[in-house]
């Protein structure tokens, strides 16, 4: 699991690497691996239900596992990203999702 700390530091670097307003709407992206396409199915539509949005499921490059990529644009401060990478964790686990694996986060215009 991420520490606070590591998102700390992530929002700091945004902050002074980048042009965007990291406190307001950023495209998320979180990410989930598992062997079997229908239990990252099964997820994807649960979370649809809170408005993300799957931009890809796909096979992993040496094809032992599947990555389900899903996307929401949301505002977020390290406390918040923190929370909900334990919730997703949580989300995976009860769903029997092997990993979720974090997040990445870019500009709204990148959709």
């Amino acid at each position: 699991m991420t520490l606070l700390s590591d998102l700390e530091t992530m929002f700091d670097n945004m902050r002074s690497q980048t042009s965007w307003n990291v406190d307001g709407n950023l495209l998320w992206g979180y990410f989930f691996f598992d062997p079997s396409p229908a239990k990252l199915q099964a997820l994807a539509a649960v979370l649809e239900q809170s408005n993300y949005k799957i931009a890809n499921l796909y096979p992993s490059d040496d094809e032992t596992t599947h990555v389900l990529h899903l996307e929401k644009i949301e505002t977020h401060s390290p406390q918040s990203l923190f929370v909900r990478n334990d919730e997703l964790q949580q989300l995976a686990a009860q769903h029997g999702v092997a990993s979720y694996d974090g997040m990445d986060v870019g500009p709204i215009d990148l959709i």
